[in-house]
């Protein structure tokens, strides 16, 4: 959401000025009474955080972070900080202390607005945050004594109630807002995705006309809105005046209960929400009616033709779409529900006013159907820079294209194809293989619930290919997935020097707050040398 250029009204002002007693937000959890704000309700208390970061002494440009699982509270936050001029930057919650440490020193956020179930992990990383000069705590009033009075406050935290200005609108910014999204740190430390929201206005109204939005839509939040796809697309249902129902913490049959409840139409999701819940059985399953779903958005990474057969098999085919991007370029590509079983493992088309090219590593444009080159973007939708890494954007950046290192092909229709990031491409013998495409052919194996490929040193092939497999829980009388099985499965679908020469079984795989998988942490647990 932005402010207007041409009226000086904040979008959120306006959709509350136009529809004041529409419903905005739902935040419903179990064993709680659910809450629920109108456009009108919402934008009072919106007002009433920007006029508290004001109060405070944010200035347009300042960053201010906020820390919390999805709730109506971090909803508003971010709406103020846009108010305010202020630049939002969502904390991933699932971070360790030290992780924390770097996101926050790194972000130089002046004020951070976090849960109260943060307040001791902030205390404790006080004295390593020194420009982090206040910290405001809401859904609770933080640790207290046996008397009750507040313990643990550092100078600068307050409790939300003490922060919160009135609610008039606050004057316009002479800054543009910006977010500043942390990309997920599968290759090293996170980094710090600068874009300015309201850019691309046309392309983001191509896309509305393609995927059928409509103003009556109910759209619910499938993950945590500190990920920039699913906070992009409840900001966009925001834009549209539709109404948001945001789910506190994942849950697959609770999901299934809001959609029921609600009549929810809308949302986005990576592949492992949505395995969670068709991984249901039948039973529980049965109990919700998901046929109001029309513009499910597939993405985070990529969903498995297996994956996706289930999905259509219980909620509505032509609910399907898919779109691959990235926190960095913005959405690049759409896949159509008429095209999903018919061009497995493609990502799509180009979405509208999108440019994409292949260049081949000596920065020559491919041309030709079926030959791998690294993607690159042009789209008013490609983020500004790292924050304090512009030589890493700098590096990505080549004749006005943007890339984030994906690899992919075109076939003769048009419609591309994710081989994978180019730096996780395995070379074993001379030969290139690409992990998402031995991926995506193991899960159509009955008995594999999730799937990492990955490669290891080898002296013989320079490196080889390993897979690391979490096992459906066997059915009642019937045997467990086996080393064997695998291999006779791989070799049946892949090409031999594709096939991985390693299983190893496991519980979980490592992954990212957003669902992608932390192939550098399974490098360093797996990647002992074997000739």
């Amino acid at each position: 959401m932005s402010t207007d250029n041409r009226t000086g009204v904040d979008s959120l002002t306006a959709v509350a000025l136009a529809a004041p007693d529409r419903v905005a937000v739902i935040d419903d959890r179990p064993g709680a009474p659910a809450r629920t704000l109108t456009y009108h309700q919402l934008n009072r208390c919106v007002n009433r955080m920007a006029n508290g970061l004001r109060d405070v002494g944010v200035q347009p440009g300042d960053k201010t972070m906020w820390l919390g699982q999805n709730s109506i509270e971090v909803v508003a936050f971010s709406h103020a900080a846009r108010k305010v001029g202020a630049v939002s930057v969502p904390l991933n919650y699932r971070l360790a202390d030290d992780e924390f440490d770097f996101v926050i020193n790194n972000s130089d956020s002046v004020l951070i607005y976090a849960d109260v179930a943060y307040a001791d992990m902030l205390q404790r990383l006080h004295v390593r945050t020194p420009k982090l000069t206040h910290t405001v705590i809401f859904a609770g009033p933080g640790p207290t004594d046996p008397d009750g009075r507040p313990v643990g406050m550092h100078p600068g935290q307050t409790a939300e109630v003490d922060f919160l200005g009135d609610d008039h609108e606050p004057p316009p910014s002479p800054a543009p807002s910006k977010v500043m999204i942390y990309t997920s740190g599968t290759t090293g430390n996170p980094k710090g995705a600068v874009r300015n929201p309201s850019a691309g206005g046309s392309q983001v109204a191509g896309l509305v006309g393609l995927l059928g939005y409509r103003p009556d839509d109910i759209h619910v939040t499938c993950g945590p809105l500190y990920h920039s796809g699913p906070a992009a697309f409840a900001n966009l249902a925001f834009l549209m005046g539709r109404t948001v129902v945001v789910q506190h913490k994942f849950d697959p049959e609770d999901w299934l209960r809001l959609i029921d409840a609600y009549r929810c139409s809308s949302t986005f999701s990576a592949p492992t929400p949505i395995r969670l819940v068709l991984r249901l059985d039948d039973e529980t399953k049965g109990r919700y009616d998901v046929s109001c779903m029309r513009v499910m958005i597939a993405n985070a990474a990529p969903w498995p033709f297996a994956l996706k057969e289930a999905y259509v098999g219980y909620f509505p085919p032509e609910s399907l779409w898919e779109i691959y991007g990235s926190t960095e370029l913005g959405v690049n590509t759409v896949l159509a529900p008429g095209d999903q079983l018919r061009k497995p493992g493609s990502c799509g088309k180009p979405a509208p006013e999108v440019d994409i090219a292949l260049f081949d590593d000596d920065r020559r444009r491919v041309t030709e159907p079926n030959v791998p080159g690294e993607v690159f973007i042009k789209a008013s939708s490609v983020f500004d820079t790292y924050y304090k890494a512009e030589d890493r954007y700098d590096a990505d950046e080549f004749d006005g294209w943007h890339t984030v290192g994906d690899v992919a092909y075109f076939d003769e229709e048009g419609f591309y194809y994710i081989c994978d990031r180019k730096r996780d491409m395995i070379i074993t013998g001379g030969m290139n293989v690409y992990p998402a495409e031995v991926e995506a052919a193991l899960e159509r194996h009955h008995k594999v619930f999730e799937v990492a490929v990955i490669g290891v040193p080898s002296d013989e092939w320079g490196e080889r290919v390993l897979a690391v497999v979490v096992p459906h829980e066997p059915e009642p009388g019937q045997p467990a997935l086996t080393v064997e099985e695998l291999h006779e499965f791989a070799h049946s679908h892949l090409a031999g020097y594709k096939a991985p020469s390693e299983y190893r079984f496991v519980d979980e795989i490592p992954k990212t707050g957003s669902n992608k998988i932390l192939k550098r942490e399974l490098r360093e647990r797996f990647a002992n040398p074997v000739a």
